[in-house]
């Protein structure tokens, strides 16, 4: 056996569909299997993909996917303990006097204290 003799097995080829070349084609030279009225046998139709003929479609009947509540979720401004350290005994220290010093910068919702060293007074 050589190349020139190989063929592809029965059935693995089918003929190019020749339509609209007269009734003798056996593929009609009126209506070209296109039927006989609707909106797929009119010239020029093609319907976009996804279309389901008026019905709602898949991708609108199904809920967009995720859900993300980032813009709207609190931010918090970290202030170490051991930075604390530099205010006065009984000082009042709030958010303004934070900004004041430099320890806070940045927009935020409010300062969250976080654990690190030591409040030494």
């Amino acid at each position: 056996m050589r190349l020139h003799d190989l063929k592809p097995a029965q059935g693995a080829k089918q003929r190019r569909k020749r339509i609209g070349r007269g009734p003798g084609s056996g593929r009609g030279g009126h209506t070209s299997t296109r039927g006989q009225k609707g909106q797929g046998s009119r010239s020029g139709s093609s319907t976009r993909p996804g279309f389901e003929g008026g019905q709602l479609p898949l991708a609108r009947r199904l809920p967009k996917r995720g859900f993300n509540n980032k813009r709207f979720a609190t931010v918090y401004i970290p202030v170490n303990l051991d930075s604390l350290n530099c205010f006065d005994d009984g000082a009042r220290v709030d958010e303004a006097v934070l900004r004041e010093v430099g320890l806070v910068n940045g927009r935020g919702d409010g300062v969250k204290i976080l654990a690190r060293g030591k409040l030494e007074k």
